[in-house]
C-alpha cells in the first residue's frame, strides 16, 4: 500500500506553532511540553548556572568520569584506547584526561589529569595517551567552542570507519549528524604526531563528529555530556547502517533516505548542543545510582 508524507508545512506548523506555543524557549529547544492543567509551567533541566569557575571545574570534571564510566558500561573500552577531554573552565588552554593505565569503569574525579597545550602535566601524577594529547590539543586549538572530545574504538564504529564513507541520513536519531559530520580519510597509525592531530582537526571542520578511517569514531561538543552523548548515538548508528546495508543487499529492498529539506528541519530539533546534553543526563543519573557516586571521589 503507497503511502503519502505530510506536507513539510504542515509538519512544521504542528510542532512549532500548535503543540510547544506555550512553551519556554529551553523547553521548546528540547521538544518539551511543561504545563499543568492549572497552567503552571515546568521547565526541563538545563546545563547549570555557577557561582563561580572553581564551582563549573568540578562539575566538568563530574561528568567526565561520569561519562568514561558510562563508556566503560556500553563496551566502548579496550585496553588503554580511547580518550574523552575536558577543557578547563579556568585556565582555558589547559585539558582534563583520564591516566592512560586507569580502566574506564575505575576512573573517579580525583584520577583526572589536566594537561597544558604543549603536554605537561599540571595536576596529576600519572601519565597521559599521547595519542589523545596530539589529537585533542589540536581540536581544542582549532575550536573554541568544543569544550570536550570523545574518542573511542567502539565495535560498530570501527566496523564502519572501514568503508571510509559518511552516514546516510535513514533514520530519525541519524539527522543529529545531518551535514555535521565528515570522514577522515587516511589511516596513518597510532596518531602521535600534533600535524596528524590538526589535519583531523581540519577535516572536522565545524561538525560535531567524524569518521576516521580504518580507526573508529570521535565526537565533540560544548560540554563533556553532549559530547559523549553524540559518540552513542554515533556509535549507534553505525549499527544500525549496518544492519540495514546487509539487509539492503540480501534482500533486495532499497533504503528510503530522508529528503534534505525534512533533514534540516528535524535537525533543529534532533542536533543541537541543548538536546545533546540533555540525552546525556539520564546515562548520568543511572550511572550515579548504579555506582552510588564512586565515580565523584
Amino acid at each position: 500500500m503507497a503511502t503519502t508524507e505530510p506536507s513539510k508545512a504542515h509538519s512544521k506548523t504542528t510542532f512549532t506553532s500548535s503543540t510547544l506555543a506555550k512553551e519556554s524557549n529551553e523547553n521548546k529547544a528540547s521538544g518539551a511540553m511543561g504545563r499543568t492543567k492549572d497552567g503552571r509551567p515546568l521547565k526541563i533541566r538545563t546545563y547549570p548556572k555557577f557561582d563561580s569557575l572553581e564551582e563549573e571545574r568540578l562539575y566538568r570534571k563530574q561528568h567526565l568520569a561520569a561519562a568514561y564510566r558510562v563508556f566503560a558500561d556500553r563496551g566502548f573500552d579496550e585496553g588503554v584506547a580511547g580518550h574523552i577531554s575536558v577543557r578547563d573552565p579556568i585556565l582555558t588552554d589547559h585539558f582534563w584526561l583520564n591516566p592512560l593505565s586507569k580502566h574506564f569503569n575505575q576512573i573517579c574525579v580525583s584520577d583526572l589529569i589536566l594537561v597544558d597545550e604543549d603536554g605537561n602535566v599540571v595536576i596529576g601524577d600519572e601519565p597521559i595517551n599521547g595519542a589523545a594529547f596530539a589529537i585533542h590539543s589540536e581540536i581544542h586549538k582549532a575550536r573554541p567552542d568544543a569544550n570536550a572530545a570523545c574518542h573511542a574504538h567502539s565495535v560498530h564504529g570501527k566496523a564502519f570507519s572501514a568503508f571510509g564513507r559518511e552516514l546516510d541520513m535513514m533514520t530519525q536519531d541519524s539527522l543529529r549528524f545531518y551535514k555535521s559530520h565528515s570522514v577522515y580519510p587516511q589511516f596513518g597509525g597510532v596518531v602521535f604526531d600534533p600535524e596528524e592531530g590538526r589535519r583531523i582537526a581540519q577535516h572536522l571542520g565545524d561538525g560535531k563528529a567524524i569518521i576516521l578511517q580504518n580507526h573508529g569514531l570521535l565526537t565533540v561538543g560544548e560540554t563533556v555530556d553532549e559530547a559523549a552523548f553524540w559518540f552513542i548515538s554515533m556509535d549507534r548508528t553505525c549499527h544500525a547502517q549496518l544492519l540495514a546495508d546487509a539487509a539492503e543487499n540480501g534482500s533486495g529492498h532499497k533504503k528510503t533516505v530522508i529528503p534534505d529539506a525534512e533533514a534540516e528541519f528535524s535537525y533543529q530539533q534532533v542536533g543541537t548542543p541543548a538536546k545533546g546534553w540533555l540525552h546525556f543526563q539520564p546515562h548520568y543519573d543511572d550511572i550515579l545510582a548504579r555506582s552510588n557516586g564512586s565515580f565523584l571521589k
